[in-house]
């Protein structure tokens, strides 16, 4: 699958599929929030630990996205 392919996929499930859409969204807030700790020229002890943390939890919603988009191909390659 190409690139071009696999965000027809994303576009289409972010329309379609109300769990990949909250993913996403939550995925987006924690990246907003990532920005503005990138953005402060020094971070404290607790926002070091916090932008961890987002790392973190963006990496297991980019995850759980990708399984409903991986399921959603098989799915439909196969109809």
């Amino acid at each position: 699958m190409n690139a071009a392919e696999a965000q027809d996929v994303k576009a289409l499930l972010l329309q379609q599929n109300d769990q990949y859409r909250q993913l996403a969204e939550q995925h987006h807030q924690l990246d907003s929030r990532l920005h503005e700790l990138s953005d402060k020229p020094y971070l404290s002890p607790s926002e070091q630990f916090e932008e961890s943390t987002i790392k973190k939890r963006k990496l297991v919603l980019k995850d759980r996205m990708e399984a409903i988009a991986r399921q959603f191909r098989q799915t439909h390659s196969s109809a």
